[in-house]
């Protein structure tokens, strides 16, 4: 597994930053994410989204930092088990309690209360939301401005069906807004549709963020490729970086 700087490094921006656990990534980025930013993991099915996301907790649980991943999986022991199938061992994090696994149950009408109370009351460093999409996918029931209840409480109040533009806006800048809440740095993974020219399956959160990595699967010559698309106020390349996933999680070339 790639070694990292786990300390936090200032540049001459003065701009904190946090290592993503990939050394090269870290190169890339001038030091690493940008503290308190949100950062968009977004690329195709099996570009690796979820391992990214599992060097930047394992990074902070090397760190000493308390962690929080996010998850609509219910199955979250799979999640572990995948992870230490890739090396990743964080069963001992989860029972000392330095890293939790949040269900988000998608079906529940407080569930962005449930994530606001979790990230502002769990003195979390690193948070995960994998996946972002589900979250911006459900019903939206508006009654004010930043209000949003559930259908049987919708009495006077206007609807927004499943996919419309309004609906998801409303999901993205609520969780974005719960995000930002927290004294922590985030990283959240969406899942690009194949054929798609968006960054993210909703189209909107891409304008959202403060970064945004792109992972990408060129099938017809057997590569992977990382890009940096953005990130806020760092110099970086736009470049797409060669890199391979095997045990250890992902290795640039």
């Amino acid at each position: 597994m790639d070694e990292s700087n786990m300390e936090i490094n200032m540049f001459k921006t003065g701009i904190e930053r946090i290592s993503t656990g990939i050394s090269r990534l870290d190169e890339l980025l001038d030091g690493g994410l940008p503290r308190n930013s949100v950062t968009l993991v977004s690329g195709t099915p099996g570009s690796g989204k979820t391992i990214l996301c599992f060097h930047y907790i394992d990074a902070g649980l090397k760190n000493g930092e308390k962690c929080l991943f996010l998850t609509s999986d219910e199955r979250t022991e799979s999640i572990v088990a995948q992870a230490k199938e890739l090396g990743f061992n964080f069963q001992p994090a989860v029972e000392n309690g330095q890293l939790k696994f949040m269900y988000l149950n998608l079906d529940s009408s407080n569930v962005h209360k449930e994530i606001e109370n979790e990230i502002t009351t769990g003195g979390y460093k690193r948070v995960v939301l994998d996946s972002l999409s589900p979250l911006a996918e459900i019903p939206v029931w508006i009654s004010g401005v930043h209000e949003i209840i559930p259908s049987e409480r919708s009495m006077d109040t206007k609807a927004y069906p499943i996919g419309s533009t309004p609906a998801t806006r409303i999901h993205i800048r609520r969780i974005m807004s719960i995000l930002n809440k927290g004294n922590c740095t985030t990283m959240v993974t969406s899942e690009i549709p194949e054929g798609s020219r968006s960054l993210s399956r909703d189209s909107i959160s891409e304008f959202m963020v403060d970064g945004i990595l792109l992972l990408d699967l060129d099938t017809t010559m057997d590569r992977r490729k990382l890009t940096i698309r953005k990130m806020r106020a760092t110099k970086h390349s736009l470049k797409p970086q060669d890199i391979e996933i095997n045990y250890g999680g992902i290795k640039f070339l």
